[in-house]
C-alpha cells in the first residue's frame, strides 16, 4: 500500500522532511525529486507542499522527501508504476509525450511564475486537460519557472551571436526557439549542466536566474545574456499517484482537493521559483568575476519576430490535440495582463 501506517514507518523516520509529523500523522506520502538536495525544489518547494498537505488535514496526512528514486525523465511513470506516491516532472524531458503543456512556455508572457503559474493551472482546467496528456497520474499542480535566459561561459552581448553556439535547451518551445536561433542543440537533464559546461561540452545553458545558485552555474558560466521575458519559460506538474489518492479517506481527499491541490499549489510554488529566481539574481551580482548582459532594442525586436513564429507554430500543435489552442492562449495572456 502506498499510504503507509505509521507502524511500518519509524525505521524511515530519519528521511522524513517532516520528522515530528511523520510521528503524529496517519498516512505518510512518499516523494521522488530528482534535484539536487540544496535545490529549491528540494529546499522550499517540497516543504511548502508537506507544510499545506499537514495544514489541510489537521496534520493526518504527511510525506517524506526521497532522492534519486529515478531520473528526471523517469518520473512520470515511476508514479504511474506505484513506486512513490508524488513526483515533480518538467515536460521538456519528454518530447512528443506533452503537447498542449509547450503553451505556457511560449516566450513573449510578462508577469511573475506566481502569476504564470495560476494563469496556467485555470487554462488547463478548463481548456488543456482535455487531452488527457497525464493520464495514469493524478495533475495536483502546474506551475512554471521564471523567464529563462541564456547563460554562458563567454560573453554575448547581441543576439546574432547565439548562432553556432553549443547550447543546452531542453525540449519543448525552448528546443524550438534555439533552432529558431541557430544555436546547436544539447539536450541533458538540469542535474547534469554543471558538468556538461565545466567539461566544455556546452557554450552554454538556458535556464532561469535561480539556476544560477541552485546549479551554480556562477562557477561555470559566468556571463547572462537576458531577455524581459526569457527565450522561454519551462512547464512543471506536481503528479501523485492515482491509487495512492484514492486509499485516502473521503473526508481527507476533500480536505486536499479544497485547500491544497490545483490553483492554490500552483500559486504558492510559483511563488517560491520568483523567490528563488531573486535568490540567483544577487548570488550574479555578488560575484565580481559575473557579468548580466541586456538585451538591446534591436535584439528584443528581432526576437519579437523569433517568438511570434515559434508561437504560431506551436499553436497549431496543441490546436491539433483537439484543444482550443487560441482561447486558452488568450485566456493566459488575459489573465497575466490582469495582475
Amino acid at each position: 500500500m502506498k499510504l503507509t501506517r505509521l507502524s511500518t514507518l519509524l525505521a524511515s523516520a530519519a528521511l522524513a522532511v517532516s520528522g515530528a509529523a511523520a510521528f503524529a500523522a496517519d498516512y505518510t506520502l512518499t516523494i521522488s525529486s530528482w534535484a539536487p538536495p540544496t535545490h529549491g525544489i528540494n529546499a522550499k518547494m517540497w516543504p511548502k507542499f508537506i507544510e499545506m498537505v499537514e495544514e489541510a488535514t489537521d496534520g493526518k496526512v504527511t510525506a517524506e522527501l526521497k532522492l534519486g528514486l529515478a531520473p528526471p525523465q523517469a518520473q512520470m511513470d515511476l508514479i504511474q508504476d506505484a513506486a512513490a506516491d508524488a513526483s515533480i516532472i518538467f515536460h521538456g524531458y519528454q518530447p512528443g509525450r506533452f503537447i498542449t503543456t509547450k503553451i505556457i512556455e511560449l516566450p513573449g508572457y510578462e508577469g511573475s511564475a506566481e502569476e504564470a503559474s495560476v494563469a496556467y493551472w485555470r487554462a488547463y482546467e478548463k481548456y488543456l486537460s482535455e487531452a488527457d496528456e497525464h493520464r495514469g497520474v493524478k495533475v495536483i499542480a502546474l506551475h512554471t519557472h521564471g523567464p529563462a535566459q541564456l547563460h554562458s561561459n563567454t560573453p554575448v552581448t547581441s543576439l546574432d551571436q547565439i548562432s553556432g553556439l553549443k547550447v543546452r535547451i531542453p525540449g519543448g518551445v525552448g528546443g524550438d526557439v534555439g533552432n529558431a536561433l541557430g544555436a546547436t542543440g544539447i539536450q541533458v537533464p538540469a542535474p547534469k549542466v554543471y558538468e556538461t559546461l565545466a567539461s566544455n561540452a556546452a557554450d552554454g545553458v538556458v535556464m532561469p536566474m535561480e539556476s544560477r545558485q541552485g546549479f551554480k552555474l556562477t562557477e561555470v558560466a559566468k556571463n547572462v545574456y537576458e531577455l524581459p521575458g526569457g527565450l522561454y519559460r519551462g512547464s512543471f506538474a506536481f503528479i501523485m499517484n492515482e491509487g495512492t489518492f484514492a486509499d485516502l479517506p473521503e473526508d481527507l481527499q476533500a480536505a486536499l482537493e479544497e485547500n491544497v491541490f490545483g490553483e492554490p499549489l500552483s500559486r504558492e510554488i510559483g511563488k517560491i521559483w520568483d523567490e528563488i529566481d531573486t535568490i540567483g539574481r544577487e548570488a550574479t551580482e555578488n560575484a565580481d568575476d559575473n557579468a548580466i548582459n541586456a538585451a538591446s532594442d534591436s535584439d528584443l525586436e528581432q526576437f519579437s519576430t523569433i517568438a511570434a513564429e515559434v508561437r504560431e507554430k506551436v499553436l497549431a500543435e496543441i490546436a491539433e490535440t483537439g484543444v482550443e489552442a487560441q482561447a486558452a492562449y488568450e485566456q493566459i495572456k488575459s489573465d497575466l495582463s490582469a495582475n
